[in-house]
């Protein structure tokens, strides 16, 4: 095979271009620390790297939805413990104002702090979060929840729940409904209700109201009656549909039972007096507070006005117990999201670690080796060099 001077002097420079190539990679390979620049180094590897890259990143976002959860579960936590010693405090007072010493300037006092604390209270229900949106309106988060016409609390937002996505199988929900809050609270005993007839003129009042097992839910009346003056005082309770369930002589302080209830009325019932007994419902804590304040504003100094504001305040410290314990279920259920979120975070931190592991087994370089080879890609530059200047210097003329 013949080979012309030309062809073995472009030989020898592709030589010297080829090593120069091969230690140009190596050492970016060195400075970057990673051992493939472009997917055409190993194309397998380089799609592991891209796949890993995006679970990092995907994760890296869980992660910031965890910080932002738990700020935002954090906030509504430290409302509701505000709340709840608003709840407290109204509690004190109406405890207060059921004592017999008060007198009617103390209750009608006490009714005017209820009113200041419930507007805090309303001032907690629209609590706002840093970015300005209301943090009890469901997706109505730009509008005023509670408002107040009249007297009368009105919630103007949603039953929507707002969710952050924690891990690919993992949500937490990171606010609540006002209106699960602050209106969906049993009333009475969280069974029944125990609410006077507007025109009672005797000072019977309501004691303790129980129920066992057997309770029917339905709507009953308790009526007294009195033939003459100085005759026994009777009583009869009715269902819904007018059915006599029981009745006997009035005794100050007994228990009236029926149905699986059990109620004890004090004082002195007259003619006529009655009181209705209802299936708990849902009461907005507003309107319950309201009623607490509205009663003791009114108060007048007699004994039919006392038995009044006695019952009143004996329905409302039901009412505000049946809330205070909602309060504390709905924030045991905030605390519940918060571990929920640390968890997650623990487990997506874990998994983090996990993948960068693997992402350096793929993609960084192994130095001890690549220091090996950029001597050894030096060396054969040498030479291919040495060869090239030693073969270029022969020419047939030097021998003529």
């Amino acid at each position: 095979m013949r080979l012309s001077s030309v062809q073995i002097f472009q030989q020898g420079i592709s030589g010297i271009l080829d090593q120069q190539s091969k230690l140009a990679k190596t050492e970016q390979q060195l400075a970057t620390g990673k051992r493939i620049q472009v997917p055409s180094d190993d194309p397998v590897a380089a799609v592991q790297i891209l796949n890993l890259n995006e679970d990092m990143a995907l994760l890296d976002q869980y992660q910031r939805n965890g910080n932002l959860a738990e700020g935002q579960l954090a906030l509504e936590d430290t409302v509701l413990a505000n709340v709840g010693n608003v709840l407290q405090r109204v509690r004190e007072l109406v405890v207060q104002a059921n004592n017999a010493s008060q007198s009617v300037e103390t209750r009608r006092s006490a009714s005017v702090e209820i009113e200041g604390l419930l507007e805090q209270l309303q001032s907690l229900a629209n609590t706002r979060d840093s970015e300005g949106e209301y943090i009890f309106a469901g997706f109505q988060a730009d509008s005023v929840p509670f408002t107040r016409q009249n007297g009368q609390y009105a919630y103007q937002g949603d039953d929507g729940k707002r969710f952050l996505q924690l891990g690919k199988s993992s949500q937490v929900a990171v606010r609540d409904s006002g209106f699960n809050v602050f209106m969906a609270v049993p009333t009475g005993n969280g069974r029944f209700d125990v609410i006077p007839d507007a025109t009672n003129a005797g000072t019977g009042v309501i004691g303790s109201a129980t129920v066992d097992g057997s309770f029917v839910r339905d709507t009953y009346s308790i009526t007294f009656s009195q033939a003459l003056p100085g005759d026994p005082v009777t009583y009869e309770v009715r269902d819904s549909s007018n059915a006599l369930l029981t009745s006997g002589n009035y005794q100050g302080g007994d228990e009236i039972n029926f149905a699986g209830a059990s109620i004890q009325v004090g004082g002195l019932p007259v003619d006529g007096d009655r009181f209705e007994v209802f299936p708990a419902a849902r009461e907005g804590m507003f309107a319950s507070i309201q009623a607490i304040a509205d009663s003791l504003a009114s108060a007048i100094d007699s004994p039919a006005g006392v038995a009044s504001v006695n019952n009143a305040m004996g329905r409302g410290l039901n009412n505000l117990d049946q809330a205070i314990g909602h309060m504390l279920a709905v924030r045991a259920d905030v605390g519940v999201r918060l571990n929920q979120v640390e968890n997650q975070q623990s487990l997506n931190e874990d998994f983090n670690l996990q993948l960068e592991q693997t992402l350096s087994s793929v993609q960084d370089l192994d130095y001890a080796q690549a220091i090996s080879e950029l001597n050894l890609q030096l060396t054969a530059l040498q030479a291919a060099q040495q060869a090239y200047v030693k073969v270029q210097g022969l020419s047939l003329f030097n021998y003529l």
